[in-house]
């Protein structure tokens, strides 16, 4: 395994400093988590990246990819309604090919708060103690991207799509692949229900199209292997059929989300952009880019607006992500090697048995913010 060289103690002070005066408290996660749950949040695509383990007759983990999951668990767990919680460790991921570290030193903060509260302030916090994180290693070739997996779900609905159509893209738009899918579709007839063992099963409740495909796997003495169990694998077999059954987009519904998906500008020139390509300026749609305008308007007195971007379709390898989007670009490290990258996930707390609240966190490299670091 190749291991990341270290941070000088002075550099990796100034770059933790902004994450550690936020007011939050010290947290820490096992180096072993729970293979099943990161393959259901990340898709198994994930597996590769990722160093699995299993003890005889256990069940398989994996080194911790990364904390916010680890830290999202011990939150719910522990019953209270907000928190807020910095973090230092190794972190470990499988590299394919290229000669980058595969175990390396990861800050962070993770931000819960009330689904009462507002969203926006907490966003361009999070945003903003990252983009100062990552500067004070000194690079000065820095840029912050910034994007919105939840604008996606307005600019649908303003389309006037179908209502399966407009469920199942708003499902996967934090899954480029399946979006991309989706888009191929265009003009196709949808398939008759019926005859398929995932149209059979998507009649039935998630109990029952389990105990269904775990009865088939028993008469045919098939032994599932990865770790997914029958019930799993039945929704996504669900999702397959009501995807192929849901009506196709038409050329110019497809022409729109290409554009959408393709916006890549200054701040205010990509937002006025998503509202000339949406359909209606519905409710939805008009709260969500004057949300934007507040972010920004909180973000422009940390960052220089000159050095920030909005793509509204950046998403990261994790699709829990389900508002805004961030990453911190190094111009000599390039788009695959971000400094700090970060977001909201709401969504995911209830996904982890949690009640729904405000989520966002950020995590940040110190051997890439560091100028004398990565090259």
């Amino acid at each position: 395994m190749r291991v990341e060289p270290p941070v000088p103690e002075a550099a990796l002070a100034a770059i933790r400093a902004p994450l550690e005066a936020a007011g939050a408290a010290r947290a820490d996660a096992p180096l072993l988590q729970p293979l099943n749950l990161l393959l259901d949040l990340a898709g198994e695509a994930m597996r590769a990246r990722l160093f699995v383990v299993q003890a005889e007759g256990g069940s398989e983990a994996c080194l911790r990819p990364d904390f916010t999951v680890a830290i999202a668990r011990q939150h719910v767990d522990g019953g209270k309604p907000e928190g807020r919680y910095v973090y230092e460790g190794t972190a470990f991921r499988a590299s394919a090919g290229a000669e980058r570290p595969e175990e390396f030193l990861q800050v962070g903060l993770e931000l819960f708060a009330p689904e009462a509260s507002p969203a926006e302030p907490a966003d361009a916090e999070i945003a903003g103690l990252a983009w100062r994180s990552a500067l004070a290693g000194g690079r000065a070739d820095l840029m912050l991207r910034l994007g919105d997996v939840g604008l996606f779900g307005p600019f649908i609905e303003s389309l006037s799509l179908a209502d399966a159509l407009a469920a199942r893209l708003k499902r996967v738009a934090g899954r480029p692949r399946l979006l991309q899918a989706e888009l191929a579709r265009v003009g196709e007839a949808a398939a008759p229900a019926g005859g398929s063992l995932a149209a059979i099963l998507s009649g039935l409740s998630e109990a029952q199209a389990g105990a269904l495909l775990e009865e088939v796997w028993t008469l045919a003495g098939v032994e599932p292997v990865g770790g997914r169990g029958p019930a799993e694998i039945a929704a996504r077999l669900v999702r397959k059929a009501e995807a192929a059954q849901a009506p196709a987009l038409t050329e110019d519904q497809a022409a729109a989300i290409r554009a959408f998906m393709a916006i890549d500008d200054s701040p205010d020139a990509a937002l006025a952009r998503v509202g000339e390509l949406a359909g209606r300026k519905d409710k939805a749609l008009k709260a969500a880019l004057g949300g934007w305008a507040r972010r920004l308007e909180a973000l422009a007195k940390v960052a220089d607006p000159h050095r920030m971007r909005f793509a509204p379709a950046l998403g990261h390898a994790f699709d829990y992500y389900d508002g805004l989007t961030f990453e911190v670009l190094s111009e000599a490290l390039g788009p695959d090697r971000p400094v700090a990258v970060g977001g909201r996930y709401d969504g995911l707390l209830a996904r982890l048995g949690g009640k729904p609240a405000r989520a966002v966190g950020c995590m940040v490299r110190p051997w890439r913010a560091w100028n004398g670091g990565e090259a």
